[in-house]
């Protein structure tokens, strides 16, 4: 009885005990036996059959990786220097685990390549103002390539884009002549519309003789002071009547 007892609570320590696992929430376990994948396990206290079972651990929480700078030339052969993020996390623990050596190393690398890919068939202008666009077409590449080893990518974000000094030289040269093109044209703008304005008001003192009622009060307003001299010009069309009746 008391060896059957010992065989029991040595069978307890050293076989029953050490297969317990557990699985965090965020967490998926792979099982395989002998070497082959047997089952998926979910969050939770599972046990496996020890030196038997293999018990492999998936975190399944978004995963940002970075990608390092890349030296691409776009369509219009600008070379750029430029960077972004992936965001992706594991959908199938065990394609993850078992399609592929390394998925974290895997998906950057593949996002590297389809970075230079897209922005080699981009121009320099739509890099720039359609970034959130190119992307997305990044993304959409490495989604589907990734699909198949059970891992889904959320985001790719480009972070940051380096130009060569010189283009940024003519392109701050460009963004300055377009804004002085636009001061010109909205000054033209608005001497056009005072002219209008004036001439309307012109248009209107002449037909309701108010222009003479104006006239008059500048002549007032001037003359308030007694030390001002007043000089006023007559219209040659005066003068020359003058002269005829002078008989000249």
């Amino acid at each position: 009885m008391n060896f059957f007892l010992y065989s029991l609570f040595l069978i307890l320590i050293f076989f029953v005990l050490p297969g317990f696992r557990v699985v965090n929430q965020y967490e998926r376990a792979i099982v395989l036996t002998f070497g082959k994948y047997s089952d998926t396990r979910e969050p939770g206290l599972n046990w496996i059959i020890p030196l038997v079972q293999q018990f492999i651990k998936i975190d399944i929480r978004i995963t940002a990786v970075d990608i390092p700078q890349q030296e691409a030339i776009t369509k219009d052969n600008v070379p750029v220097g430029i960077n972004a993020v992936v965001y992706f996390h594991v959908l199938r623990a065990e394609d993850a685990y078992l399609k592929v050596q390394n998925y974290t190393y895997a998906v950057s690398q593949y996002a590297q390549a389809a970075l230079r890919d897209v922005i080699g068939g981009v121009e320099l202008d739509s890099l720039l103002t359609e970034r959130d666009t190119i992307a997305n077409e990044i993304k959409q590449i490495v989604d589907k390539a990734t699909e198949g080893w059970g891992i889904n990518v959320e985001a790719i974000k480009i972070q940051d884009i380096e130009i060569p000094a010189d283009m940024k030289r003519a392109m701050a040269k460009q963004a300055e002549s377009e804004r002085e093109r636009r001061a010109v044209i909205i000054r033209a703008e608005g001497e056009l519309s005072a002219a209008e304005n004036l001439k309307k008001a012109m248009d209107k003192f002449a037909t309701s003789g108010a222009i003479s009622l104006r006239t008059l009060q500048t002549i007032e307003a001037t003359t308030a002071n007694p030390a001002n001299t007043i000089i006023f010009a007559l219209p040659i069309e005066i003068i020359e009547g003058f002269k005829k009746l002078a008989g000249k």
